[in-house]
């Protein structure tokens, strides 16, 4: 079972930007937003790229996500 990101399409019409909330961020990464909310907040801080658009509104773009992902990958090989 590979990680499958969800398209702009799949995960909500607000999305249409290529921006996603933390809730579809973690629906997409297969943990609880409380685990994201905690990569922000932390020292140093984790997780992707975010874009705080007020203080309560946080949006991820599909990109910086992606590029985030891979920059993650462990190959085998490698390792």
């Amino acid at each position: 079972m590979g990680l499958r990101l969800l398209t702009t399409a799949e995960t909500s019409n607000e999305a249409d930007d290529g921006l996603i909330t933390t809730e579809e961020l973690a629906k997409m990464l297969r943990v609880d937003p409380s685990t994201i909310r905690r990569w922000r907040t932390v020292e140093p801080v984790q997780g992707p790229p975010f874009i705080p658009l007020s203080e309560r509104v946080i949006m991820y773009s599909i990109e910086d996500v992606r590029t985030w992902l891979a920059s993650r990958r462990v190959t085998p090989e490698a390792a």
